[in-house]
């Protein structure tokens, strides 16, 4: 992975990804960032790799069952296998409404002790908390064979202004 030139927001980095394994090695290095009350939502075109990133947290997160889409159940709970915090990880792809949609779904009773992972979560659940973060994952769109993936990690609020997400481009 490479960085470009340093971003202007101390609180946002860009990656450059160029493999499905970089992509599950940045999100267990993202993992060792994150605590319980962290929400991470996640934007990109279907295949853009935003599962891949997930499941990288779950190892780095140390948690229990395979990370895969929770598109059909909209949300999978991964037990911690030590004495981290779960990892929630819901697909609003599916989901029309905003927040009140998705209060079924109790994230706001799960953030204070889970890390929060929302996939198509954009427009639907930033009222959750003012700290979260933000992954945009963009790739070549068509029909392509481009492994490449250009990454943008926003922290928003409080909880991310001096994390040094630039730590992920090493």
């Amino acid at each position: 992975m490479e960085a470009p030139a340093a971003p202007h927001n101390p609180a946002e980095t860009q990656l450059t990804v160029t493999s499905p394994e970089q992509m599950r090695e940045l999100g267990r290095r993202l993992a060792k960032l994150l605590r319980a009350g962290d929400l991470v939502m996640l934007t990109g075109e279907l295949g853009a790799g935003k599962t891949t990133l997930t499941r990288g947290l779950g190892e780095g997160l140390g948690v229990r069952g395979a990370v895969t889409s929770p598109t059909f159940v909209i949300a999978r709970v991964h037990p911690s296998l030590g004495d981290g915090p779960p990892l929630v990880h819901a697909d609003a792809y599916r989901l029309s409404g905003g927040l009140d949609e998705m209060e079924d779904l109790d994230l706001d009773v799960s953030l204070p002790d889970s890390v929060i992972v929302v996939e198509w979560g954009e427009g639907k659940v930033e009222e959750l908390t003012e700290d979260r973060l933000q992954v945009v994952i963009h790739r070549a769109v068509g029909d392509t064979t481009d492994e490449v993936r250009h990454v943008t990690l926003t922290g928003q609020g409080e909880r991310w202004a001096s994390v040094g997400l630039e730590a992920l481009a090493a």
